[in-house]
């Protein structure tokens, strides 16, 4: 997918009152080449009280991640849940028992297709937004960015990879105009801990 590229939406809801947008791409060629389309699918299902969901929003999310991705198609399920929620899928997935930001999930992943499951928990984005010193909306928005990094293949479990991830959150972020938070430690420690990629920019030209 290009982030670039001319496409078609549309948005419906479904009985389950699942929101859905169909985003049909094509790609913009040079010269006589018959374009490619490529589709991306994004269901959003709000399962919780605690803030008001900008479903737009999250889906602008996906797109900006799988727009540089190797998939000329994907579908993607974003559930967004409470603490209580996702605490208890965490210890049925993962056996971790506790709540946490984000599940992500590969349900099925081809060279060109990819389908996946993000949860993420709007009472722990309230609860780190206070601390962070911006929007609990935007905090929520970093965790289906990172759901979505995972998805496609970052990883930042080795210690070796976590600063490249962390600048893919950066890059996302300001592709979709979001102001980065008061406290930007969460990336600035670890670009500073961990060795830079050749060719990645440093921390400092990365949180400017």
């Amino acid at each position: 997918m290009r982030g670039n590229d001319e496409y078609t939406s549309q948005i419906r809801m479904n009985e389950n009152g699942t929101a859905e947008i169909i985003l049909q791409f094509e790609e913009v060629t040079d010269g006589d080449s018959e374009p490619s389309e490529q589709t991306l699918r994004v269901l959003v299902a709000d399962e919780q009280d605690t803030l008001a969901i900008d479903e737009v929003r999250l889906i602008a999310a996906v797109q900006s991640v799988l727009a540089d991705s190797k998939y000329s198609s994907a579908t993607v399920s974003i559930a967004v849940v409470d603490d209580s929620a996702i605490h208890a899928l965490n210890v049925e997935f993962l056996q971790h028992d506790y709540p946490t930001d984000v599940l992500s999930f590969v349900l099925e992943d081809s060279p060109d297709y990819l389908e996946g499951e993000l949860i993420v928990s709007t009472d722990t984005a309230r609860g780190a937004a206070t601390e962070a010193g911006w929007p609990a909306e935007d905090e929520l928005l970093l965790y289906v960015i990172h759901g979505a990094l995972h998805l496609v293949g970052y990883c930042d479990k080795q210690i070796d990879r976590q600063a490249e991830m962390l600048a893919a959150e950066v890059a996302c972020l300001q592709k979709l105009g979001i102001a980065l938070p008061a406290d930007t430690s969460r990336w600035e420690t670890a670009l500073k801990e961990t060795s830079m990629h050749p060719g990645t920019r440093s921390s400092k030209e990365l949180l400017s």
